[in-house]
């Protein structure tokens, strides 16, 4: 049997078939070999439920890195994408551009890792497509997701709801992820224990939205890190923000490639930092409820919605005791980040 994939896997026929029963039929959902899937779920019945849908692809460099993989990584992305609207993720589709030549090994792998992620989020893999390109066309393998859930009624997430005195919370440390991606790629000899912080983030979300049905709107800090998502939902609520950079969580090692690196840990990218506005009255049950389970076990409040109807804005108070303005990004940090 040929380890490596070739055109024919790609060409429609029998190679085709082969690789789809030997990788990707036994651990996805999709039920056979239909060109669609058929969807049912209790969830689309309430009246009002609206359903969320998203799409993203991924092109990390390296494919595995520690803690993770693109496999992993694709799934949570599209999971958190469909939960930080307050969406139950329920299906996904899942689409490769796989490079001739590529490891059937390693794709075996990164497809359990799919189905890993999938069983821990609680959703079904249930369509996809295969597509294999000449040598040298593509770099490896690509993976496109998108993703299918249901918003029940009433609930509506939105940066325009954001109010003065909201408080603004993050689950844990910051920039793991990049940081981990970035020593993984052995470009700058640098070592670390880092792992990704890559996982699903609906139980979390639900833990938060069954105490505080209110909360204003969730974002997950992906490319662009804490500073864009800041600076995306000061733009939609033309808010003036304000963290405290003593309350940021960011580990040693993080810290310390940064500063070899030149880079603002604010703008590396995360795959499981989950950040919310919280109206001030209810935040201590909210802390709780995040904080009871292993992926909010670090959360913490960072800071606060100053004032509505001014200059947006993110500024940001200094270890030094000082402030300083926190902007989007310019450019990209880091490519092929995720």
């Amino acid at each position: 049997m040929n380890d490596l994939i070739t055109l024919a896997h790609g060409g429609g026929g029998k190679a085709m078939k082969d690789l789809l029963e030997e990788i990707f039929f036994p651990l996805f959902d999709s039920g056979g070999e239909d060109d669609q899937a058929r969807l049912e779920s209790s969830l689309l019945s309430n009246v009002g439920s609206k359903l969320a849908f998203t799409t993203d692809s991924f092109v990390v460099d390296p494919l595995e890195f520690p803690g993770g993989d693109i496999g992993n990584l694709a799934v949570c992305g599209t999971v958190n994408d469909l939960t930080v609207g307050g969406a139950q993720p329920l299906w996904l589709s899942a689409s490769f551009i796989i490079e001739e030549g590529f490891s059937k090994a390693l794709l075996l792998k990164i497809v359990k890792s799919m189905r890993q992620s999938a069983t821990e989020a609680g959703v079904k893999i249930v369509t996809g497509d295969t597509k294999v390109v000449e040598r040298g066309k593509a770099d490896k393998l690509f993976i496109t997701t998108a993703g299918v859930g249901v918003i029940p009624p009433g609930l509506d997430l939105s940066a325009r709801k954001v109010r003065q005195g909201d408080l603004i919370v993050v689950n844990g440390y910051l920039g793991d992820h990049g940081a981990t991606v970035l020593t993984a790629r052995d470009q700058f000899s640098l070592r670390s224990d880092l792992q990704t912080d890559c996982k699903p983030l609906n139980h979390l979300m639900n833990m938060v939205l069954e105490v505080c049905p209110n909360v204003r709107c969730a974002r997950d800090a992906t490319r662009g890190g804490l500073s864009s998502v800041l600076n995306e939902i000061a733009l939609s609520s033309k808010a003036r923000l304000m963290i405290d950079e003593r309350l940021v969580k960011l580990r040693p090692e993080v810290r310390g490639i940064c500063e070899i690196l030149g880079l603002d840990p604010l703008y590396l990218a995360n795959e499981g930092a989950l950040v919310l506005f919280v109206p001030k009255d209810e935040i201590d049950k909210v802390l709780r409820a995040m904080k009871s389970i292993p992926a909010g076990a670090e959360s913490v409040v960072i800071g606060e919605v100053i004032e509505l109807d001014s200059k947006p804005r993110v500024e940001m108070r200094t270890e030094l005791g000082g402030t300083r303005i926190v902007d989007m990004l310019l450019g990209e940090q880091l490519p092929r980040i995720c």
